[in-house]
């Protein structure tokens, strides 16, 4: 995850896709760790910052401060992330090929 940065016992993971927020959160649960801080984040307005989902969700970005009492399960739950931003991306680059080869 590229927008991420590791404090000790501590990660910040920004502008999550909404789509898998209630995955993630499983994610850390599951893996002992905690969420410390949820936000949502204008994109727009840096000083628009919301502790709670806005009624409208989109322009914003969702940001987590994660924590573990065990920095490997940190990096377990980064990789699993990772892992599955890589896959969605890949599926979604086969969708668009096989899309274009179908118009061909």
């Amino acid at each position: 995850m590229e927008n991420s940065r590791a404090h000790n016992n501590k990660i910040e993971m920004k502008n999550i896709n909404k789509d898998i927020v209630g995955w993630l959160e499983n994610v850390i649960e599951e893996n002992n760790g905690r969420i410390d801080k949820k936000e949502w984040k204008s994109k727009y307005n840096s000083y628009v910052v919301y502790d709670y989902e806005p009624f409208c969700s989109d322009g914003f970005e969702i940001n987590l401060l994660v924590s573990s009492h065990n920095p490997a399960y940190l990096d377990f739950i980064k990789y699993l992330y990772d892992e599955k931003i890589h896959t969605i991306d890949y599926l979604k680059s086969c969708m668009e090929n096989q899309t274009i080869t179908k118009k061909e």
